[in-house]
């Protein structure tokens, strides 16, 4: 039967699915990888890695919710497979499907926002240049040929409420891009350090946190109909306080998105909270999937993978825990 499975498994990779060519690259009876076409970004190809959950098997009816995961690449660093079995075993989670997509050659363009109704990138700037100059060709990739390629061709939860969008760093700042643009698509968002500090205009402190893009994106909704957030953040990412309120930039990049922001002069941006969202700084103390969009602070977590795989059992628990 595996081997029927394999087989088939590479005829159906060889097929067109939703517009999308792709190539076998290896396959075994819980991973497969791909090599897929992406137009925008030829000659590239995207690789991709699929892992199955225990038991699939291609003639059963069993459908399963998919996790999407950028920065794929950092799979073994974060732990997906071992933190997987564990909560397998321990009959946390329900079974999923993950879809890793490696990151693009160009990551700081790939991973960023972008304006769906424009169909442009939000381009914000940083000390090493522009980023997410391609975040609009990226992202249309991932919602609108990506999913419906693996929609084809496994046993998919082929609804917003089936599909959850990972990410760490720029790529959490894309995960939420994914979400907030396709809530067609996507129904919930794990962003562990998100880059919130991404702004329009870096000539100043205060002209950072006015122009930060993320959170101008949420100010102007309006609210996503029952799109769930999950962010995480180590306590000890940095140092900086560029607003001088005693709290790290980097959590509080994260807690203006949730809560909104007032600045000394008066400027206000709405967060998630003024959309009407329930909100939950404290996911350590309250671990629960009641609220819309909950914080987990990570105890002395830097930016890094080693932080991010102390951050993903609690995420698939969220996510995927058996109620």
């Amino acid at each position: 039967m595996r081997r029927g499975w394999l087989l088939r498994s590479l005829l159906g990779a060889l097929l067109l699915a939703g517009g999308l060519p792709a190539t076998l690259a290896s396959s075994r009876a819980d991973v497969v990888q791909l090599q897929l076409d992406a137009p925008a970004f030829a000659p590239q190809k995207i690789a991709v890695t699929v892992y199955l959950p225990p038991g699939y098997t291609p003639a059963a009816t069993r459908r399963y919710p998919v996790l999407y995961a950028n920065d794929g690449q950092d799979m073994a660093a974060v732990g997906l497979q071992p933190t997987l079995a564990r909560l397998y075993r321990d009959k946390a989670i329900a079974p999923l499907i993950v879809v890793a997509i490696r990151m693009l050659d160009d990551r700081a363009s790939g991973y960023g926002l972008s304006d769906r109704a424009a169909a442009r990138s939000v381009v914000g700037g940083s000390r090493i240049g522009p980023i997410g100059a391609r975040a609009q060709d990226y992202s249309a990739w991932v919602a609108t040929a990506l999913v419906p390629y693996i929609d084809a061709h496994y046993r998919t939860r082929r609804s917003p409420r089936g599909r959850t969008v990972l990410g760490w760093s720029l790529g959490a700042l894309n995960a939420f891009n994914l979400g907030w643009q396709y809530p067609d698509v996507f129904g919930r968002v794990g962003a562990f350090s998100p880059s919130f500090w991404l702004a329009a205009d870096r000539s100043s402190a205060g002209a950072i946190q006015r122009t930060r893009l993320a959170q101008a994106m949420v100010g102007r909704g309006p609210r996503r109909a029952g799109l769930k957030f999950w962010f995480a953040v180590g306590t000890a990412e940095e140092t900086a306080d560029r607003d001088g309120d005693g709290i790290n930039d980097t959590v509080d990049d994260v807690q203006d998105l949730l809560e909104g922001y007032r600045g000394a002069d008066g400027f206000r941006l709405r967060g998630l909270k003024q959309l009407g969202y329930a909100i939950d700084l404290d996911f350590a103390r309250h671990p629960s999937r009641r609220a819309d969009a909950t914080l987990f602070l990570l105890p002395g977590g830097v930016h890094n993978q080693a932080s991010w795989k102390q951050m993903l059992p609690l995420f698939l628990r969220w996510a995927y825990g058996r109620r």
